[in-house]
């Protein structure tokens, strides 16, 4: 029997850890959206969030091109796409594609992480987007130079990925064998000790 929507949220929602916010656990990468719109509001709260990640300099180097559904731009994120993600993303009612400034305002020198800067933004993008009840999904599959291309984007600005933006729907709008496995099979993380370390290799013991 397939499993509802609401199934498949509590299936990939981690067990709250005591002291973490949950929100960090709740969120999840769905590829199933409704056909329901996002709010001008909700997206104004989402990009707020972005604004105030910490950056080098305070450059805040990261830029977000927008798209909505029904809209040129939409069409060309999607259009960027690898066909495996155009498949089910293209449904996503907002389609963000985010760059970066790859040299500071100031002298004009290399920023080595202004990519860095990027994620950390779009990380605080995600997770206010799931506090508003709204479901991402981050991608590298796309085609940079093509997107460069179609979106007019300069030289000057490196890619970060693409997100799409919007509402969880039921697992079986995918209709297809793979994506519903990935969608309603459980989340998995690697433990504290694989990645937490106070010598190299050497688990930190949290």
């Amino acid at each position: 029997m397939m499993k509802t929507a609401r199934e498949v949220n509590e299936i990939k929602r981690a067990h709250v850890v005591d002291g973490v916010l949950p929100i960090f656990h709740h969120r999840w990468s769905a590829r199933a959206f409704a056909d329901r719109e996002v709010s001008r509001e909700d997206l104004r709260r989402v990009f707020e969030a972005a604004r105030w990640a910490p950056s080098s300099y305070n450059e805040q180097p990261w830029r977000y091109i927008v798209g909505t559904r029904g809209t040129e731009t939409h069409k060309k994120v999607a259009d960027s796409l690898v066909p495996f993600n155009r498949s089910w993303a293209q449904r996503a009612p907002v389609l963000i594609l985010g760059v970066a400034k790859a040299r500071f305002s100031h002298d004009n020198s290399p920023n080595s992480y202004a990519v860095f800067d990027l994620g950390a933004a779009s990380a605080y993008l995600v997770l206010q987007a799931a506090a508003l009840g709204l479901t991402t999904h981050q991608m590298a599959g796309f085609d940079r130079e093509k997107a460069r291309k179609l979106l007019v984007i300069p030289e000057a600005y490196d890619f970060g990925s693409v997100i799409a933006l919007g509402y969880q729907d039921e697992p079986e709008r995918l209709a297809n064998e793979e994506l519903i496995k990935r969608e309603t099979q459980p989340r998995e993380r690697k433990a504290l000790d694989k990645f937490v370390f106070g010598e190299w290799e050497k688990p930190l013991g949290l």
